[in-house]
């Protein structure tokens, strides 16, 4: 064939890329996010200043001597977000009580068994003759709330992660970031990634950034690496500042921009959970994690056949 010929010749499939962007559109997506940590961290307010919904007003608030001897709930709010024509079924869980009791020694049991029950139920419906109307409400990322306040991970924070990083992609966040200086901050990033390194915790593994991306897509992955653990900022109010309105935190010494990266991670968590990883974290989940769930699940269901089988051979062999 002649190099004329050949580029005028086309068969078409290159517009499959339109075909599923369109379907994807049409469909929309879904995405579950779990967020984990002891009251006062500021999870409400960063998850409204992520999504820019205020998911929690309608919340009670438990005071101190009711969080003294709360157990851990678990809750799930839905909410659908539309952006620019592109649908958003945002799955929300929450842990309220989480850390609060007096004793909180297997506070991480309910979240344990909340996230494995969901890989039940979609093993379920998976194996069921109708799988047209297949809901994955499997959790793709838990968001684990760090203080600030403490000097690393506290033992609750290492026994949360070490029961749950084989089933759940971990995002570590450092909470309330303004509490610190940037030298601190810096140090107690060190410091958790070391302890998190000591006690074999695997936290979400970012992909390597395809060298096929522009320029500005290699240096936004590059940062929100660097970021981990994010040290973050929420808030939900907006103030005007050198003349614009900002997202931000007013204080007697100056003021803490929300969406600033000089000030802390907000922007590289939110171009994480959104703009860049959202469905790398749910094909860790699928085919990791729940791939995991699922041989272990096969394993010992045939584990316990051959025991049966043992069991009857040798009530055979006595008789």
């Amino acid at each position: 064939m002649y190099p004329q010929e050949e580029e005028k010749e086309c068969v078409g499939f290159a517009r499959l890329v339109k075909q599923v962007q369109r379907n994807a559109v049409r469909q929309g997506f879904e995405f579950t996010l779990m967020v984990v940590g002891e009251s006062g961290l500021g999870k409400s307010t960063l998850i409204n200043s992520l999504f820019l919904q205020d998911l929690y007003k309608d919340r009670p608030l438990s005071g101190p001597r009711e969080r003294m001897y709360q157990t851990v709930a678990i809750t799930k709010k839905t909410v659908d977000i539309v952006e620019k024509g592109v649908k958003l079924r945002l799955n929300l869980v929450d842990t309220p009580g989480f850390g609060d009791s007096m004793n909180s020694t297997n506070s991480w049991k309910p979240v344990l068994d909340y996230v494995e029950q969901q890989f039940k139920h979609y093993h379920i419906g998976e194996a069921s003759p109708n799988r047209k109307n297949l809901q994955d409400h499997r959790v793709h990322c838990c968001l684990y709330f760090i203080s600030s306040f403490g000097h690393g991970l506290k033992p609750i924070d290492v026994q949360f992660m070490k029961a749950l990083h084989r089933k759940v992609n971990i995002v570590p966040v450092l909470a309330k970031a303004d509490c610190l200086t940037p030298s601190e901050i810096q140090r107690m990033k060190v410091r958790i990634l070391k302890e998190l390194d000591e006690n074999d915790i695997k936290i979400f593994q970012f992909p390597e950034c395809d060298p096929n991306e522009d320029e500005l897509y290699r240096q936004q992955d590059l940062e929100i690496k660097k970021s981990i653990p994010f040290a973050v900022v929420g808030s939900n109010t907006t103030v005007e500042h050198n003349g614009k309105r900002i997202r931000a935190r007013l204080y007697p010494w100056g003021v803490v921009e929300v969406e600033n990266p000089a000030h802390c991670d907000f922007v590289h968590l939110r171009n994480m959970l959104v703009h860049t990883h959202m469905q790398d974290l749910k094909d860790t989940t699928d085919y990791l994690l729940y791939e995991n769930y699922r041989m272990q699940l096969i394993q010992a269901r045939k584990q316990d056949r051959n025991r049966k089988s043992q069991e009857k051979q040798n009530k055979h062999g006595l008789k």
